[in-house]
């Protein structure tokens, strides 16, 4: 990369770091707890919207994995969410009433919460409907996964996100809340991806799966991007850019061996299609608050019309991390 290039995103880091500064004034605290954080504390973030049937079961897998405490930020629920989040002990949070669209999709303040609190912590910062596979998991929580990468020297974490669904239409199975959605969204695609190299930020961008051949089958290249990055040994300089897919500073993305190896890698299992996606569709096209005027929700919406079965012969069904090392969605790398 030229110095012109590297003095730019050295100015972009800078700007999107004093963006986060001021959308901090959107943020109201209604529960702070961080003074419980301890030095080696792994942090997870999130913000989130009308999510309360899935909290109990993100709560439940998290801390069985390891996360010591929960940074969230409710956008402006209304089902519940926010008085739960409340009660729970390991919890701090935020609420907005702004657009999310105007902080960025919530990059804007979890850039700001991290910031301010995640300096010298790993920082796992996912999705409610987000489950972070890794190598070992079965057997390892997170921070012996945090530990190597520590005395590996690397700084972050790369995983491909997994779009998980049942077979049959959406609605047959309805999810309770505290369930494993596993247990009814078993299945994924094993192949139907492609990888390019972002050329400026030096991430990969993979698109694919079900989401681009069920909603995107005529132009593949809108589907949502499944690359992500989105456990960081945070520090004050660090920013993300677009989502968890990409962060300056720009070697931060590099979670892949250049050379041809295999560096370790994860996977984030996706389990939005359950049978609350249709309502959760609508109401996000209704609000018109994301990425490209709505259009991956107005392609959900036209898709679910026909309440399509997104399960094929070729589908896969989930057993366990090993299985996606072996079909190359993920890697353990040199780590044994």
């Amino acid at each position: 990369m030229g110095a012109f290039r590297s003095y730019r995103l050295r100015l972009q880091r800078k700007r999107w770091l004093i963006r986060a500064f001021r959308k901090r004034r959107e943020m109201t605290c209604v529960v702070d707890r961080t003074k419980d954080i301890a030095p080696t504390d792994i942090l997870s973030f999130t913000t989130l919207r009308n999510e309360r049937v899935r909290l109990p079961y993100f709560f439940d897998y998290y801390r069985k994995q390891g996360v010591n405490h929960f940074f969230m930020v409710d956008n402006n629920s209304d089902d519940g969410t926010r008085e739960y989040l409340e009660e729970q002990p390991d919890v701090s949070l935020w609420k907005s009433e702004a657009s999310y669209k105007r902080s960025r999709f919530g990059v804007d303040w979890l850039n700001w919460l991290q910031y301010k609190y995640a300096e010298g912590h790993w920082s796992l910062t996912v999705d409610v409907d987000e489950f972070f596979i890794y190598p070992f998991c079965d057997t390892r929580p997170i921070r012996a996964l945090t530990d190597w990468l520590d005395a590996s020297s690397i700084k972050s974490f790369g995983a491909m996100l997994v779009d998980m669904y049942p077979k049959g239409r959406l609605d047959e199975r309805p999810y309770t809340e505290g369930q494993d959605p596993f247990e009814i969204a078993e299945y994924f695609d094993s192949g139907n991806y492609s990888i390019k190299r972002n050329a400026i930020y030096g991430n990969l961008w993979i698109q694919g799966g079900p989401r681009s051949r069920a909603f995107f089958p005529e132009k593949p290249q809108g589907a949502p991007a499944l690359n992500k990055i989105p456990l960081v040994k945070w520090e004050k300089s660090y920013a993300y850019v677009s989502s968890t897919h990409m962060l300056l500073p720009r070697g931060l993305n590099l979670v892949y061996d250049e050379w041809g190896g295999e560096k370790a890698s994860g996977c984030l299992l996706h389990a939005k299609f359950l049978d609350t996606f249709s309502a959760k569709a609508n109401e996000e096209l209704t609000r018109n608050e994301h990425y490209a005027a709505s259009a991956e929700y107005k392609a959900y919406a036209a898709g679910l019309a026909d309440d399509p079965d997104l399960w094929t012969k070729w589908s896969e069904r989930y057993i366990n991390w090993r299985q996606l090392e072996i079909l190359g969605l993920m890697s353990k790398g040199n780590w044994a």
